[in-house]
C-alpha cells in the first residue's frame, strides 16, 4: 500500500503556514547560493523532477537549455494561471505555503542566472494574489529578496503579476505575450522561450508545483527525491480528488500510486454509489472508467492506457452522471476559452458545442457521433497550442467508451438521467 508523502503539504494544517515564521528561514536557498549554479541544475536533473504543470518535461533539462554568456538578461516566469476544470492544486499550495514557491523562485533564478522573476497568477483568485504579495513583501523585509541575498552577491527582483483571467494564458507563450502587455495568444514555435521568451530574452517558464518542489530537493538531495515514484516518473506530486468522492481534497503521494489507493484514503466513492468514469489529469485528458482503477498514476503508465497524467486532477463521477452532459460542459468551456487565433480550434470548438447541445437534448442522430469525431480529428494536432488538442480528448474518449449512452439519448428523445442526484446535494 502506497502511503502519503507530505512535503509541500506538510504544514498546511498550521495556522501560520503561510507566514515566514511558520515556514522557516529559507535554508535550501541559503545552501543553493553557496553552490555553483550549474551544480544546482545538475541536482535537479539528477532528481528526475519533471514539470508538474501537465507536460511532464524534465525540469533540469529545461533549465539547461538557457544559453549562458549570451549577454542577455535571463528571466524566470512561474505559471500560476491554474484554470482547467478539475485542476486545483496550485491555488491551495500558494494559499497555504507561498514561501515554498518564493524560495523555489530564488533557487531557480540563481541556477539559470536570472535577476528578475515573475509569478503570473490568474486574476480571479484575488485572495491568492494578496497572499503571494504578502509573502513576497515579507521576504523582502527579511532580506531574502532584493540586493545581495544572503551576502552571496546574487540580486533578484520578484514581481507577482495578475492576469486578466484567460485560460489560454496557461499556455506558456500566450502567458509571455500577456506579461508583455499584449493580448494573450500562443506564439508559433520555434523559437522556444529558452532562446527568445520574455522580452525576446532567454526565459524559463515553470509551473508552481515544479518550482515549489525544488527547495526540498536541495535540502534532502537528489537521491532522496528520486527514491520516490517510478523509474521514469520520479518523486511525489499533489493529486487533486474532486467530485463524487467521500473526502475530496489534495493528496500528496509518490507518482505511481493508483486511483484505487487514493480512493481508499479518501473514503471511497460517496455512499451508495459506484465509480462510472474519471479524469486522470483534468478535463483535457481522455477519460478513464472503473477498469482503470489500478493503472499506476505516472506519465508512462497513464499514457500507455491512452490518456495523460496531466495535472493529476482526478475528477470522479459516479453512475448518476450523464457522460454526454459532462462532455458538453467541458466543451462549452473550451469553446469559450479558445483565443481564436487558429481556425481549427476557433471554429472546431464552436461546432462541437453546437452538435453536443443537440445530442444532449436527444435531437441528434447516430451520424452526429461521426460528425463530432470528424471535427475533433480535424482539431487534433492542427492548432497552435494544446487547447485544441485538449478539447478533443473528452470527445474521442467518451464516444469510444460510452457510445451506447449517446445512442440512448436518440432512442428516448432526451437525456435518460435525472440530473439532480449527480449534484453535490443529491441524495438519490
Amino acid at each position: 500500500m502506497t502511503t502519503l508523502t507530505p512535503v509541500l503539504t506538510v504544514n498546511w494544517d498550521q495556522p501560520d503556514s503561510f507566514t515566514l515564521d511558520g515556514y522557516g528561514d529559507y535554508a535550501a536557498a541559503r545552501k543553493a547560493l553557496t553552490m555553483d549554479p550549474d551544480a544546482v541544475i545538475q541536482a535537479v536533473k539528477d532528481s528526475g523532477l519533471r514539470g508538474r504543470g501537465g507536460a511532464g518535461f524534465p525540469t533540469g533539462m529545461k533549465w539547461g537549455f538557457i544559453p549562458q554568456g549570451d549577454g542577455k538578461p535571463h528571466y524566470l516566469v512561474v505559471n500560476a494561471d491554474e484554470s482547467e476544470p478539475g485542476t486545483c492544486k496550485d491555488i491551495p499550495l500558494m494559499m497555504a505555503n507561498p514561501h515554498s514557491l518564493v524560495e523555489g523562485v530564488i533557487i531557480t533564478s540563481y541556477a539559470i542566472r536570472a535577476s528578475h522573476a515573475f509569478i503570473y497568477v490568474r486574476g480571479e483568485v484575488l485572495h491568492v494574489i494578496r497572499r503571494l504579495r504578502a509573502a513576497v513583501a515579507e521576504a523582502y523585509e527579511r532580506g531574502l529578496l532584493g540586493k545581495d541575498i544572503f551576502g552571496s552577491g546574487f540580486d533578484l527582483e520578484l514581481v507577482v503579476h495578475s492576469g486578466a483571467g484567460a485560460y489560454i494564458c496557461g499556455e506558456e507563450t500566450a502567458l509571455l505575450d500577456s506579461l508583455e502587455g499584449y493580448r494573450g495568444q500562443p506564439r508559433l514555435k520555434p523559437p522556444f522561450p529558452a532562446v527568445a521568451g520574455l522580452y525576446a530574452s532567454p526565459t524559463v517558464v515553470n509551473n508552481v508545483e515544479s518550482v515549489a518542489s525544488v527547495p526540498s530537493i536541495i535540502t534532502n538531495g537528489a537521491e532522496w527525491f528520486a527514491s520516490m515514484g517510478t523509474e521514469k516518473s520520479k518523486g511525489f506530486g499533489i493529486f487533486s480528488l474532486s467530485g463524487h468522492v467521500t473526502r475530496p481534497g489534495q493528496y500528496e503521494a509518490p507518482l505511481g500510486i493508483t486511483l484505487r489507493e487514493l480512493l481508499d484514503m479518501a473514503g471511497g466513492i460517496r455512499a451508495g454509489h459506484r465509480l462510472k468514469f474519471w479524469t486522470p489529469g483534468g478535463s483535457s485528458t481522455p477519460i478513464f472508467t472503473d477498469e482503470h482503477l489500478d493503472v499506476p498514476l505516472d506519465f508512462e503508465s497513464v499514457g500507455a492506457k491512452g490518456s495523460m497524467l496531466g495535472t493529476r486532477a482526478l475528477q470522479i463521477f459516479d453512475e448518476t452522471t450523464c457522460v454526454v452532459r459532462a462532455v458538453l460542459r467541458w466543451t462549452e468551456f473550451y469553446a469559450h476559452e479558445s483565443c481564436g487565433k487558429c481556425t481549427p480550434c476557433r471554429e472546431g470548438t464552436y461546432w462541437l458545442k453546437q452538435v453536443l447541445k443537440r445530442l444532449e437534448k436527444g435531437q441528434g442522430s447516430e451520424e452526429d457521433l461521426t460528425t463530432i469525431t470528424d471535427i475533433a480529428d480535424n482539431i487534433l494536432g492542427r492548432s497552435f497550442c494544446a487547447l485544441g488538442d485538449g478539447a478533443t480528448s473528452p470527445i474521442h474518449s467518451s464516444v469510444k467508451l460510452f457510445r451506447d449512452e449517446y445512442l440512448k439519448h436518440f432512442e428516448i428523445g432526451g437525456c435518460p438521467f435525472d440530473h439532480a442526484p449527480s449534484t453535490v446535494w443529491g441524495t438519490a
